[in-house]
């Protein structure tokens, strides 16, 4: 099948993946972005994850000011000065500022959140289950889809990609791995709001 240079270009606008690899997952989805996308992930998370046990000792401190009422400090880390100075990266440190000023997320990453405050949502959730008079054997499941949500809504790795809002953030972060070819970590990040 032949894709077009288009369909390469949305595929690319999506994701952030170079051309080639674009041209080929779209060739192998048979032209289906939906498909194409699909395999990227599974590459680019199969190539992130070799990459997940790398130590990330360099990197930034991003800020980003909000119209003089929300401002944020985060930490993105890398393995070398030479891609924490890279343009790229400096861009991505603040997209991952504009995020956090934008959704306020509480934690980075689900294995941030604590255990009472965990404790706490299933209790919440599954109360709420109960009046709605489902039946015992399926409010495990309700509670479990329900803390997926508020999974993304709290932490900054699981939300929605503001700029992208197909892509989760850590989709985002992954698609940055795999293009610099070095393990990308955000380590933290405070968010200040006027009268706060």
């Amino acid at each position: 099948m032949t894709v077009t240079a288009e369909q390469v270009k949305e595929l690319r606008l999506k994701t952030g993946v170079g051309f080639m690899e674009c041209k080929s997952a779209l060739q192998e989805a048979k032209g289906d972005l939906e498909s194409a996308i699909a395999i990227l992930r599974k590459r680019g998370l199969a190539s992130v994850a070799k990459k997940a046990g790398r130590e990330t000792k360099e990197g930034l401190i991003g800020a980003y000011v909000h119209n003089g009422k929300i401002g944020v400090l985060v930490e993105v880390n890398c393995e070398t000065d030479f891609v924490a100075r890279n343009a790229e990266f400096q861009a991505l440190v603040k997209d991952i500022a504009m995020q956090i000023a934008a959704s306020d997320p509480r934690f980075v990453r689900r294995e941030d959140v604590t255990e009472d405050v965990l404790a706490g949502e299933r209790e919440i959730y599954r109360e709420q289950a109960r009046t709605t008079g489902k039946p015992e054997s399926v409010l495990d499941k309700i509670v479990e889809g329900r803390m997926e949500k508020f999974f993304a809504e709290v932490c900054l790795l699981e939300q929605p990609f503001i700029k992208n809002p197909d892509l989760a953030v850590k989709d985002h972060l992954a698609g940055h791995i795999q293009k610099i070819g070095e393990n990308i970590q955000v380590r933290r990040f405070v968010r200040y709001r006027v009268g706060e």
